[in-house]
This record gives C-alpha cells, structure tokens and sequence, in this order.
C-alpha cells in the first residue's frame, strides 16, 4: 500500500471512529467541523431529523489573519448563528483531525460566544 493510500484510509477510521461516539440529537446536535487546506466550514445537524440548523465558513468571505483567527472567527459566526437557532448544547464532532491548532480556535470560540460542549 502506498503512503498516500494509507493516509487517506487512517484519516477515514479516525473520522468513523469519532462518529461512532458522536451522535447529533434534537436536545444536542452536532457542531461538525472540516479544514481543508483553504477554508474553515462548521456546521450544526440535528442527526435525528437529519438538518442543518447553522451553517458558517470562510468560503466567499475576506477574514484578515492566519488560518487560526480564521477559524476563531468561524467559531464565534456559528455561535451567533446557533443562538438564533435557539440551540445551546452542541456535540462537537472534529472528525478525523485532533482537537489542537484551528479545531481547538474555533471550539474556544464557539464557548466564549455561549455554546456549551
């Protein structure tokens, strides 16, 4: 197997195995997160009825900084967004990546803004 074959299916387990423990209900849904190597996108879904209840990225936005105030800034857009969904408790669901760097940004973010996880 390749380097990048056994990357892609390493990266695919981890993200199984966080969503196996992370499950989005009415009372909690799930605040996904995905980093891609130019944009920063979070969601919120009620895994239950299967809908999006926010949505907040960078794609089509000018937000000065590095990638980390970035992802702060996305962090506290989908608070703002969550509080008008009238959703308080969020399940944070990271995916395959580790909760440092840009995840952890947009997750303090989110807490300082009033989302609780």
């Amino acid at each position: 197997m390749n380097r990048l074959a056994h990357k892609t299916q390493n990266a695919a387990r981890r993200a199984a195995r966080v969503r196996t423990v992370v499950k989005g209900t009415t009372e909690r849904p799930r605040l996904s997160v995905n980093i891609s190597n130019l944009h920063i996108t979070a969601q919120i879904i009620d895994d239950t009825k299967g809908v999006t209840l926010a949505y907040a990225s960078t794609v089509g936005k000018d937000i000065a900084g590095s990638r980390t105030e970035q992802a702060a800034q996305v962090g506290k857009d989908i608070a703002a967004k969550a509080k008008k969904a009238k959703v308080s408790k969020v399940a944070l669901d990271r995916g395959r990546r580790a909760y440092h760097g840009r995840v952890k940004a947009l997750a303090d973010a989110a807490r300082e803004a009033g989302l609780e996880f």
